[in-house]
């Protein structure tokens, strides 16, 4: 279900994207409407699901992960591991940002955040290799990355 959005719902949904903390008073003034009128605004753009939650974007850098890592990962024995199993397993380390099951070459996608290349191999050797299931891996390490406002913006 795709839904309707007027102006003003696009404008606080972008708003809210690039800083999740601000008021209904201060999205209000910055868009020329009460505080209670965007206040009912978000609250029901929240219900109707555009909005899934607010969270607070972390610098991996500044607490000392400074590699970021993506990897393909390939399981070799698809019948006789479960996904869930791979899942359940690769989620509970805790370096392990994001697990994505996609379609492609690979079954999964991880992102891994790492004190650096040494501590990177410590975390694929002993936690990711170790997996049950896990066929091929492929690495890319990332340079460097830009955030875009995506289809609102």
């Amino acid at each position: 279900m795709t839904l309707t959005l007027d102006d003003l719902d696009r404008q606080l949904l972008a708003a809210l994207a690039e800083d999740a903390t601000q008021s209904a008073g201060a999205l209000g003034r910055r868009f020329g409407v009460s505080q209670p009128v965007a206040w009912r605004r978000v609250r029901r753009l929240q219900d109707l699901g555009a909005i899934k939650g607010r969270r607070v974007v972390l610098d991996p850098v500044a607490l000392g992960f400074g590699v970021t890592v993506f990897l393909g990962v390939k399981l070799a024995t698809k019948g006789r591991v479960s996904l869930e199993d791979f899942e359940r397993a690769v989620t509970a380390i805790p370096e392990v940002q994001t697990v994505e099951h996609i379609l492609g070459l690979y079954d999964y996608r991880l992102r891994v955040a790492a004190r650096d290349i040494a501590d990177f191999e410590r975390v694929l050797r002993r936690r990711i290799m170790t997996l049950p299931g896990v066929g091929n891996v492929e690495a890319n390490v990332l340079l460097s990355e830009e955030r875009r406002p995506g289809p609102l913006g």
